[in-house]
Parts: C-alpha cells; structure tokens; sequence
C-alpha cells in the first residue's frame, strides 16, 4: 500500500492529528465528534448520512439546527446521546456567530443588526417577531418577542408594540422577522403594519428605526429599500 493511499484511508481523527481542522470535511469533522458508527456503517458514512439529511432542509452542516431528536435518532447507530451532541453542536455554531456578530453591533447600521440575529431567526419554521426597544443613544433597553406565528403569518399588535415601548421609555422602536421560507421579501401585510406602525411611532414621539425582515443567510430592510 502507497504512503497516498495510507493517508487516503486515514481515519478522521488520525487526520486531525496529522493536518489540523482546517483539512477535514465537515463529515470528517462530525465523524469525530460522533465517534462510533453502527454495524457496516463507519462513523464517517453515519456522519454523511447526518449532513446528508440536513442537506434536505438547507445546505449540510448549518442545517443541523432544523433537525429533530426524533429525526436524527431514525438514523441507524444514531441514539438520543449522539443525537443530542449534534443538537449542541448546532446550538454551539449558533452561539459562536451571534457572538462574533456582536462585535460589529450597531444599530443605526441595518446588515449588522441583520448579521447578529440572522443565525437565531433564519433556523426558525414559524414566524417570529422581535419589537428592540432602544434608548436615545441607540443603546439596547430590551429584546421583547411580541409575536410567535404560523408558518405562513404572524399576528403583531401595534397596541401591544407601544404598550412596551412606553413601559420601558424607550426612544426608538425597531422591528425584525423572519419569513420561513428563507425569502425575505416583505409581503404587502408587511409593508401595512410597518406603516401603521411609523405612523403611531411619529405621533407618540417613538420613531421606528427600521423593520428588518430575515431570511436565509439574506436580509431586507425597511429603511435601505426606502419602504419607512
């Protein structure tokens, strides 16, 4: 056996002590954190199998977060504490962006507010709509979840969005949401209430900054496209 043919065969781990992360696929990768596979089936082609499921719901391993428990576990040699270290392992890349995403936070700059809540909104199968109360200096009061809908709509209450806005005396309001579909064109009602909203934000002295619809790995916003 050639010395290539030795190193084609390697197993992940020995090629993480070889090469380093940076050489291993991202089934190499999950193989290792896997560890075992099952009967004729190596943790290798277990972890392909993995991020070939995942591929069905978006693209490989950032997909690993719309994966069930239950789905992950209809995987031969997949039982709930291998399904569980997957879960985290999406949970840990969440984490890992958002928090890199803070760095560059800024909220009169839509594409890093767009950046810091995409990976915790994009992964979302209804919508979700997040009222940022912030105070005159731009700074975070609170991140208040108003509205949790279908797949297909969200219900937002502009009663409810100032009912916050005054308990908190904030002085700017902006909005974000997500569309499931991974599309983050605003949809008529969407343009509807987001005026319905400046309109009553103007009268109460409590602008809305801006309306930040999410999508997959894409952004729209409000104020960019000269919709407020």
């Amino acid at each position: 056996m050639t010395k290539e043919t030795t190193q084609n065969s390697e197993l992940p781990y020995e090629k993480f002590l070889r090469l380093g992360p940076g050489a291993l696929t991202e089934a190499e990768l999950l193989a290792i954190i896997l560890r075992t596979g099952a009967k004729n089936c190596p943790a290798l082609t277990l972890a392909q199998k993995v991020l070939s499921l995942a591929g069905g719901k978006g693209q490989g391993l950032n997909s690993i977060h719309h994966l069930s428990l239950e789905e992950l576990m209809g995987l031969p040699g997949i039982g709930e504490v291998k399904a569980v270290k997957v879960k985290c392992l999406g949970e840990l890349a969440m984490r890992m962006a958002r928090e890199r995403a803070a760095a560059r936070l800024c909220f009169n700059n839509p594409a890093t507010v767009a950046e810091y809540y995409m990976e915790n909104l994009r992964h979302q199968e209804k919508e979700m709509i997040l009222l940022l109360l912030l105070d005159n200096k731009l700074n975070l009061i609170e991140e208040y979840m108003i509205s949790v809908g279908t797949v297909r709509a969200s219900l937002l209450s502009s009663r409810e969005v100032f009912i916050e806005a005054l308990k908190c005396r904030a002085s700017f309001l902006m909005l974000l949401h997500n569309h499931p579909s991974g599309d983050p064109a605003p949809s008529k009602q969407d343009i509807l209430i987001t005026q319905k909203i400046k309109e009553a934000g103007e009268l109460m002295d409590i602008p809305l900054m801006d309306h930040i619809v999410i999508g997959d790995g894409r952004y729209i916003s409000f104020k960019e496209k000269a919709l407020l």
